[in-house]
């Protein structure tokens, strides 16, 4: 009998990054039916909830998570179980932990489950061999160092962009006004996704074994599962599992399938 446990979303940043999560969960998902699906809501609201990156690197004083705890609550008011933050950047401990607190003192007690945390399980459970892990990341992503605090100390060395490399190519694949994934997310622009290739190259020419595309966004310009014969990892997929392995694990598609 399926479980009754809905799935929410925290979506909206950005919007587009936030329906293609959706589509992970749905993907990931074993249904032969409509009705064998799980229940999923996904709340967008990007007019409420300031730019993760902007905040992280000190443009804006107004902190995202108390949007972020807002939605949460109205996730559990709906009747989700557990929910997932469809952004990386979000996770930043600057963010995130004022999101816990949040909860802690409004008594959300639906689960978060950190996805961070997870792409960090997954790359040492698939991967143990890869210990140069390339990431490709917003600069707020990048500044936190939320992806070397999982990693440390024993985990992989995690290989980053030079910083020309990330200004001119990452940020701007994601954020410039005439061709960045933001502005321009169906269909991403030809230019943002030589970027992101040219990215990966780059980060392939100093030895990473493995990539992480560290953005929930890049993932919409960037689909391969390899490139040059080395894995891209895509968190979003890795968290998509992990709700599903929550709330209903007989659902979770085997992950050669995925």
């Amino acid at each position: 009998m399926r479980s009754e446990k809905i799935i929410g979303i925290v979506g909206g940043l950005g919007p587009y990054a936030g329906l293609e999560f959706v589509r992970k969960i749905f993907d990931q998902t074993i249904a032969t039916t409509d009705q064998e699906h799980l229940p999923v809501v996904l709340l967008s609201h990007p007019d409420r909830v300031g730019d993760r990156t902007s905040y992280i690197l000190g443009k804006t004083e107004h902190n995202p998570a108390y949007a972020i705890a807002d939605i949460l609550e109205e996730l559990q008011s709906l009747g989700a179980s557990v929910a997932g933050i469809a952004c990386n950047s979000a996770h930043a401990p600057a963010i995130f932990d004022v999101i816990a607190d949040e909860m802690e003192r409004r008594k959300i007690s639906l689960r978060v489950i950190h996805m961070i945390e997870e792409a960090a399980r997954f790359l040492a459970q698939h991967h143990p061999a890869s210990k140069r892990i390339g990431l490709i990341a917003t600069l707020g992503t990048v500044k936190s160092r939320v992806y070397e605090t999982q990693f440390e100390p024993t985990g992989p060395q995690l290989i980053l962009p030079t910083d020309e490399i990330q200004l001119k190519m990452v940020h701007g694949a994601i954020y410039d006004p005439l061709y960045g994934i933001k502005a321009r997310s169906n269909p991403v622009t030809d230019q943002a996704r030589q970027a992101l290739l040219n990215t990966i190259a780059h980060l392939q020419s100093r030895g990473a074994e493995a990539i992480i595309l560290g953005c929930t966004e890049v993932t919409l310009a960037v689909t391969e599962r390899k490139i040059g014969g080395i894995a891209l990892l895509d968190p979003g997929v890795i968290l998509a599992r992990a709700l599903i392995r929550d709330v209903s694990p007989e659902k979770l598609r085997p992950l050669e399938e995925s």
